[in-house]
């Protein structure tokens, strides 16, 4: 028997279930398959309502499918998120007073990976308590073994084909954490400030030149002012040259050349005559435009600040002040000097870091970079031949215009926590050397190779270096050693010499790779490519975590192996994600997988939209109107949030949340389980029989194909990704179909019906319950499996892999069908006349029935009892011959006509009182909402949410005016 209905119990109870049942894992070599890679959470905080829906949204794609018979693996895994998680553990050692440069950057490191696995883990279990069916036993984590190999083979293979490149070019530089960053990794605030006006002297002396900046701080770096050429006020004075006030005589540029402090007046269509004075600084290094103009005239680049945007030896006086510092004493100063013609107030947009939230300083740096354009024209063309389709379709458009207008992408980050770069410097002929381990000839020195690759040891290492970190609890597969996670995930080959010290010491002497130094100490020989020395250095750069996102749909799946999981579950089926990160994840994942692999990375791309607060709002903590799904799983369970969450995704509209939404949905699974409690409880002791076998009544017929008909449309709605379709058809048709009507009906049979009427209801009433449990199920996993337990007839240990209902023709009966549909349009009827005439509930009425044929006479007479419960009767009558009494009203449907009594029941006059009370507040109402929606001010001016609150309040004040009007005139008839 169901006892009473506790979520956190029953969400508990099937959490540990289904984690130690092993019933969501992926099978290899089998097909049809559905795949879904989890867009990997950072491994920085805890799952947020973005989250939630994400993987609710997953979770329902992949529990279908798997219901449906597909192979199904939905893989789980966790990004390093080198920038956040770097500031996550430089805010914690700041509490201590310390950075992480008194650490070091292998302390700095270490201190990361004892922290990374707390949040790694409660991530997961808080994924799990929200009933996401990963398949677990195939976790990954982008720094992992097998995953690292997969970013240096990516990287060495792009490397070597000149589609990595490393150049000096202006990046995004955060002074904060002093790394550059991408384009994407900058946020633009309009922000107050000013622009000064500057006089730069013309080196005859002839009087001086105005230039309007915004940054005075970079004058120091200025190499030339420029013009447009077709300017007439400055077309004399191109040529000639100006003396660059503040700046010391001589400054180096970043080739180690002088440069002196008169610089040119240049020619260039970038300036526009309009902005300011028309005449532009020219700073290379601290400018994008600027770099572009550089180039384009031969300028010498002069760097002024360091990379913690303090001034260099280039600003002379200035050395050493903060650039802001900096930028108040150079104006000072060019006041005193009579050179500050004039300052303004300028609104204008500062770029910031995401992370950080530091203003950006453009800033001349030597990178590596990704020849997007190239790797682009792949990815273009097959979006564009449809081998992989944006939902909703609109995002296609977004897609293709970045990316025809894609520039080069910065990979190299100037952090600690990360992929390092897989580049090593020859210290004597200065060649670029990239390696991976395709060098190495069997499975345990690649393997050797790796871990120094990965920091684990360095390039000269002792014996137990290697056996010790083999032999350690591996931090992704925690049931492996690190040995283990290499030969049965990375390489899925055994590595036997690596398993003895005696083993060991064999592979090392015979090797070609490793030498001997002394003892038990060897080190690993790596070469220079071109003149074969070995004195080089690595990289101290990291790579871009999106870098390794970017080969997470087939990097899981074991390339560059060629593995079973590839072969089976590549492409993927599904990849489901935010807007946000289109061109940060989704782009290059195409890229990098046409190129790789030669093939898409997933089929269909699932783009849902953001959640808001009720108000239309964007959730901040700085606001308060956050909402955590953690708890509102605990206060009204995961099956109620995914419900709310689901049921209000609809395609290319942000969803607006409220904790009274997630209450509301609440009750439904109350209502689930109570119609759940009441069949079971009727059923004890009963023969549950087949539906083929029973002799099926009118309602039977009619529930049966109402479900046909839900099942049809939900499950389109569902393979069209229309999800709040999906969970809105399921929920009407459990709660009013089969709850209000269906049970309703069934009574008379259950309590006063034969034993076969008995047993009939309650096999039909067994069947629906359990296919519309295998409907919900997707949606709400854990009651439905719950209920599924206490069914007399179950298909499968599991509801979470019974079969998902077919569609059957043999259970469509349109007659029977339509004929209760319209029994209901006259019972809803009879209904209103109660609630428009105020009469209380309990009170039973007089009803008669004039059916409109013979064919409806004989239903309505074998319903007569479930009709006269449903409306509450106290006489009901059936009669084709019926005439309206004056003591009647008449309601008019499809089956007929319908007479209520009102006979000592209702006083008329005092009833149409009433009504024309009510009719007068409403029209009052109205002219108030009339008024506030023919302000200008009040539509222009309030807030969306509050002027449509306002239009729909217009709409139901009118709809009732209408309804009202409606109840005098049929008073007015009486």
């Amino acid at each position: 028997m169901l006892k009473e209905y506790n979520h956190n119990e029953i969400e508990t109870k099937w959490s540990e279930k289904y984690k130690n049942a092993d019933i969501f894992i992926g099978k290899p070599n089998q097909k049809p398959y559905f795949s879904v890679v989890l867009p990997p959470p950072n491994v920085t905080g805890s799952l947020h309502i973005g989250h939630a829906l994400n993987a609710t949204l997953q979770d329902i794609m992949v529990r279908y499918k798997r219901m449906k018979g597909f192979n199904t693996l939905w893989l789980p895994g966790f990004d390093h998120a080198g920038i956040a998680t770097q500031w996550v553990i430089v805010r914690e050692l700041q509490k201590e007073g310390i950075s992480r440069f008194d650490l070091g950057r292998e302390n700095f490191v270490k201190r990361i990976w004892q922290w990374v696995p707390k949040s790694r883990d409660s991530i997961k279990n808080q994924l799990i308590r929200i009933g996401a069916s990963c398949d677990w036993s195939r976790q990954r984590f982008t720094l992992d073994e097998g995953f690292s190999r997969a970013v240096r083979e990516a990287f060495v293979k792009l490397h070597k084909e000149g589609l990595i490149f490393k150049a000096p070019y202006i990046v995004n530089w955060d002074p904060k954490e002093r790394t550059a960053i991408s384009d994407l990794e900058v946020e633009y605030y309009e922000e107050k400030g000013k622009l000064w006006y500057i006089r730069y002297p013309l080196e005859d002396g002839s009087g001086y030149i105005v230039v309007a900046t915004t940054r005075p701080e970079t004058m120091l770096g200025d190499t030339a002012v420029a013009v447009n050429p077709n300017d007439e006020r400055y077309k004399h004075l191109i040529g000639k040259k100006v003396l660059l006030p503040l700046a010391p005589e001589e400054r180096t540029d970043i080739n180690g050349n002088k440069v002196s402090n008169l610089i040119p007046i240049i020619a260039d269509e970038y300036v526009d005559p309009a902005f300011g004075t028309g005449v532009v600084k020219i700073t290379p290094a601290h400018d994008p435009n600027d770099f572009e103009v550089g180039k384009r005239h031969n300028l010498p680049m002069v760097i002024v600040m360091d990379e913690g945007a303090y001034i260099n030896k280039n600003g002379g006086e200035f050395e050493g002040l903060y650039r802001y510092d900096a930028r108040k004493k150079i104006v000072e100063k060019l006041k005193e000097l009579g050179l500050l013609e004039k300052e303004e107030d300028h609104i204008h947009n500062v770029g910031h870091s995401q992370r950080s939230k530091e203003v950006i300083e453009p800033y001349l740096s030597t990178q590596w970079f990704v020849d997007t354009k190239k790797l682009a024209e792949k990815a273009i063309k097959v979006v564009e031949e449809g081998k992989i389709k944006f939902i909703p379709e609109g995002w296609t458009k977004t897609y293709l215009n970045w990316m025809y207008n894609i520039r080069e992408w910065c990979i190299s980050r100037q952090i600690w926590w990360g992929h390092r770069i897989p580049v090593w410097y020859c210290k004597d002929c200065n060649h670029i050397n990239s390696f991976n381990d395709e060098f190495l000839p069997t499975i345990e020195e690649k393997i050797i190779f790796n871990l120094y690759a990965d920091g684990k040891i360095n390039q000269i290492f002792c014996l137990e270096d290697i056996l010790e970190t083999l032999n350690q609890q591996n931090f992704t597969h925690p049931d492996k050693t690190n040995l283990q996670f290499y030969e049965e995930v990375v390489f899925l080959k055994k590595a036997d010499k690596l398993k003895t010290k005696q083993s060991l010491i064999e592979l090392l002497e015979n090797s070609q790779h490793f030498k001997k130094l002394y003892d038990e100490r060897y080190q690993l020989i790596l070469k220079c490519e071109k003149c074969g020395s070995e004195n080089l250095h690595q990289e101290e750069d990291v790579l871009d975590t999106w870098f390794s996102s970017a080969l997470w749909p087939f990097g899981t799946l074991g390339w560059p192996e060629k593995t079973q999981d590839l072969d089976t579950f590549y492409p993927t089926s599904l990849l489901i994600t935010g807007f946000d990160i289109i061109f940060f994840w989704v782009a290059r994942m195409i890229m990098m997988g046409t190129k790789f692999t030669d093939n898409v990375p997933f089929e269909d791309v699932y783009i849902h939209a953001l959640v808001r607060d009720e108000k239309g709002e964007k959730m901040s903590k700085t606001k308060g109107n956050v909402i955590d799904p953690l708890e509102m799983a605990e206060k009204y369970g995961a099956d109620a949030l995914r419900f709310t969450l689901t049921a209000l995704a609809a395609q290319g509209r942000d969803i607006r949340l409220s904790e009274k939404r997630i209450e509301g949905y609440k009750h439904f699974s109350n209502k689930i389980w109570n119609a759940s409690k009441f069949v079971l409880t009727n059923s004890q002791n009963v023969d549950i029989k087949p539906v083929e076998s029973l002799n099926l009544s009118l309602e039977d017929k009619w529930i049966l194909t109402a479900f046909e008909k839900a099942l049809e449309k939900s499950s389109n709605d569902l393979e069209n990704y229309r999800y709040n379709d999906y969970a809105n058809t399921i929920y009407d048709f459990f709660w009013h179909d089969y709850c209000d009507w269906y049970i309703e009906l069934t009574k008379e049979r259950i309590y006063k019906g034969s034993q076969e009427e008995k047993e009939t209801a309650l096999s039909v009433l067994n069947y629906i319950l359990r296919e519309s449990l295998k409907l919900l199920h997707p949606i709400m996993p854990f009651i439905t499996e719950e209920i599924y337990q206490y069914l007399p007839i179950k298909e499968t240990e599991f509801l979470a892999v019974a079969p998902y209902p077919e569609f059957r023709q043999d259970f469509v009966f349109e007659k029977e069908y339509r004929f209760v549909e319209d029994l209901k349009e006259m019972i809803v009827s009879i209904r209103t006349v109660r609630s428009d005439f105020n009469i209380e509930p309990t009170r039973k009425l007089n009803v008669r029935l004039k059916p409109s044929s013979k064919e409806i006479e004989e239903n309505l007479k074998k319903l007569a009892n479930q009709i006269k419960l449903l409306i509450k009767a106290e006489d009901l009558t059936i009669d084709p011959q019926a005439a309206k009494k004056d003591t009647e009203v008449v309601t008019v449907s499809k089956l007929g006509e319908s007479f209520i009594d009102l006979a000592g029941i209702l006083d008329i006059q005092k009833e149409i009182q009433r009504q024309e009370k009510l009719l007068q507040e409403v029209e009052k109402s109205i002219k108030i909402s009339e008024g506030k929606l023919s302000n200008e001010n009040f539509v222009n001016k309030a807030p969306p949410n509050v002027v449509e609150k306002e239009k729909q309040l217009y709409e139901e004040l009118k709809q009732k005016r209408e309804k009202i009007l409606s109840i005098l005139s049929m008073l007015k008839n009486y």
